[in-house]
């Protein structure tokens, strides 16, 4: 049994750090969010601290590392207030992964992993035209994380796009059918088996089982 206590964690080297503590948060979403600079540039990056933040009104956060680490995405969003969350597939799974490198400004990622920005309707930021669930994001807030320097950036949905056969007659999207992959810590995505979905669960009762995607 492997114990760290926090002095052991900070002695750590800092790339076994990294790679600890991103992982021990477990599974999670992974994404490509695409923005543009009001000189039309495009920018396409990968992040995987996205979160559900609400339904009504419709929000998503993720957290920007900070500004010095990661400038270009959040410089995007102030100035337009626009962007695009693309799911991943593993068909272009290393593509969305070259897209973390730190390429100079003035270069799109787009152009250099051979990802399509598709631009859909009047909304100015660009999807990943390869991706079967994107959705565009309307900037509502930026919240400074003076702990580290990072931020929370949250947006309102303002369209949602995906193929016709991963809709549910409840709202569900079937992720798994889609082929959306997740991811956990910096560099390492994964497919997903499902196992099943459960009733809505009230105090005293026994949750139901579903069989899965039902």
């Amino acid at each position: 049994m492997q114990f760290y206590s926090e002095s052991g964690i900070q002695s750590l080297d800092r790339f076994y750090r990294a790679n600890l503590i991103n992982s021990l948060t477990g599974f999670k979403s992974v994404s490509l969010i695409g923005t543009v600079n009001q000189d039309k540039q495009t920018n396409l990056g990968v992040f995987s601290s996205i979160v559900h933040l609400g339904s009504d009104p419709a929000l998503v956060g993720y957290i920007n590392r900070p500004r010095i680490a990661a400038p270009h995405t959040l410089a995007n969003i102030e100035s337009t207030g626009l962007y695009t969350i693309n799911h991943i597939l593993p068909a272009f799974v290393e593509k969305a992964h070259q897209t973390s490198a730190k390429y100079a400004e003035g270069v799109s990622e787009f152009d250099e992993v051979d990802l399509t920005p598709q631009y859909i309707g009047d909304f100015q930021a660009p999807f990943v035209g390869e991706s079967l669930v994107k959705y565009g994001l309307i900037l509502q807030e930026i919240i400074p994380l003076k702990i580290n320097n990072t931020f929370l950036v949250i947006g309102k949905i303002h369209s949602l796009i995906m193929e016709d056969d991963l809709l549910q007659q409840d709202g569900f999207i079937d992720l798994h059918k889609g082929g959306t992959v997740c991811s956990n810590g910096i560099d390492s995505y994964y497919g997903t088996t499902p196992i099943c979905r459960l009733n809505y669960a009230k105090p005293g009762q026994q949750p139901v089982l579903k069989l899965p995607h039902e």
